[in-house]
């Protein structure tokens, strides 16, 4: 039922089709659906049109009962989230890729804190794409970044990824289009040889407003504790916002494909960012062929002196 209402819903203007008005600026609200319908509420249709000023950045649709209720709803996908890693791990056949990209403040360090933080250290790998390295520079730019591809029973998360070589590249003009404008088709196809390979793909793009990212800013000048956080160049990019909203638009429109689909997450709430990550996380984890290991011998004529 809740389905039924969502597809009646969808906006199929010109400029923006297929996404929903759960995504739109309209007041509207659906209390039939649940976090459980994260993954297809807030997943990017390859083909689709998209119009990011046009996608809410404080939606919390799919849970409504707001942000001082949602500790237990978060603790259970949690130990969700544990449970299905274990098995993964345990399988030691599949493995999962989760990209998170974001402007400046928009929360992926807090996301990844919040949403993996009770899994098994032994089981996930983080890693943060920054500035290359002469090293980097000398090989082609995807070269770093296959290497840190999850192993089988791996999960490895990249906090900023390989799209920072289309983004940034591009935005801040740092070469020619002649050198980005190929990137779409290798960063799709590169993903598309993965996917091939046995990896689950989930690409993230926590979605925060101008006005947000001004608090979140402000914040970090505000609170010592925060100063170190406070970059000044973050400032230069934020001047540019237009421009990098563009280019995500770009990005998205391109490169969400059914190998390896993105997600646009309303992030100006990092509570309901949380619970909808980890939703997307679990959806992708139980779509895979796993199962414990089959044992040859019999527990029950095992004794321990």
């Amino acid at each position: 039922m809740a389905r039924d209402i969502f597809e009646q819903l969808r906006v199929t203007n010109p400029i923006n089709s297929r996404f929903t008005l759960a995504h739109s600026k309209a007041n509207v609200q659906i209390h039939s659906m649940n976090i459980e319908n994260a993954s297809e509420t807030y997943r990017v249709k390859p083909g689709s049109k998209v119009k990011l000023d046009q996608i809410k950045t404080n939606d919390k649709s799919l849970y409504t009962d707001g942000k001082e209720h949602h500790h237990d709803e978060l603790h259970e996908l949690r130990e969700e989230l544990r449970e299905m890693q274990n098995l993964l791990y345990a399988d030691g056949k599949q493995k999962l890729l989760v990209v998170i990209q974001a402007m400046d403040t928009g929360g992926k360090d807090g996301c990844v804190k919040s949403v993996f933080g009770r899994v098994d250290p032994q089981g996930i790998n983080v890693t943060s794409f920054k500035r290359p390295s002469a090293e980097e520079l000398s090989h082609d730019y995807l070269w770093r970044v296959h290497q840190h591809a999850p192993a089988s029973g791996m999960i490895s998360v990249f906090n900023r990824s390989h799209y920072e070589d289309i983004i940034a590249v591009k935005v801040k003009k740092i070469f020619p289009e002649s050198v980005w404008s190929k990137r779409y088709h290798h960063i799709v196809e590169f993903e598309r040889m993965l996917a091939e390979e046995g990896t689950k793909i989930v690409k993230i793009f926590l979605h925060i407003s101008k006005d947000e990212q001004k608090e979140r800013l402000q914040a970090r000048l505000d609170e010592p504790a925060k100063n170190w956080k406070f970059n000044p160049g973050d400032l230069d990019d934020r001047a540019r916002w237009d421009e990098f909203m563009e280019e995500y638009e770009n990005i998205l429109e391109k490169t969400s494909t059914d190998h390896a689909p993105w997600h646009i997450i309303p992030a100006d709430r990092k509570w309901y960012r949380n619970l909808v990550v980890s939703q997307i996380i679990i959806d992708a984890l139980k779509s895979l062929d796993m199962k414990y290991p089959e044992i040859d011998w019999n527990p029950a004529t095992m004794k321990i002196d």
